[in-house]
């Protein structure tokens, strides 16, 4: 993997993480929204933005189809929006801990589960995908 994309990546994750936690602790401290409804908000929200900064900023996907990307990207994302939401609730409603301590274990968790996956397969470009399906043939 190259540095640059890493870091590029990990910009975008900043982006996304100061967004996701402002949008959390608003819609829990101002509208008592439930941690974990309020953290899937976020993660819509954020799909959204890091979506289009990735695809244009990160990995500069030319080779590959809008239509694909976007729909691997949210393929991805909910999967992602699944395990947010699940490790947020256990750690609410089975381990009791503050919401904002949830937040900091799917912080870890997410991007690296999503960047593995967006990385290899979602802005892959179809010209590499093609080569490499062909080489395991």
């Amino acid at each position: 993997m190259k540095l640059k994309i890493m870091i590029k990546y990990g910009v975008v994750g900043l982006i996304g993480t100061a967004l996701h936690f402002m949008l959390l602790i608003a819609l829990v401290e101002r509208f008592q929204f439930h941690p974990a409804l309020a953290s899937a908000i976020g993660f819509i929200v954020v799909l959204a933005v890091s979506y289009y900064l990735n695809r244009k900023w990160t990995f500069s996907s030319v080779g590959t189809s809008e239509l694909r990307s976007i729909i691997k990207y949210t393929v991805v994302s909910v999967s992602g929006l699944m395990l947010n939401t699940g490790i947020m609730y256990v750690a609410v409603e089975g381990l009791h801990l503050r919401y904002t301590v949830g937040q900091l274990l799917v912080t870890v968790v997410i991007p690296l589960f999503n960047f593995v996956l967006n990385y290899y397969w979602t802005f892959r470009s179809d010209d590499t995908a093609t080569v490499s399906l062909k080489r395991t043939q």
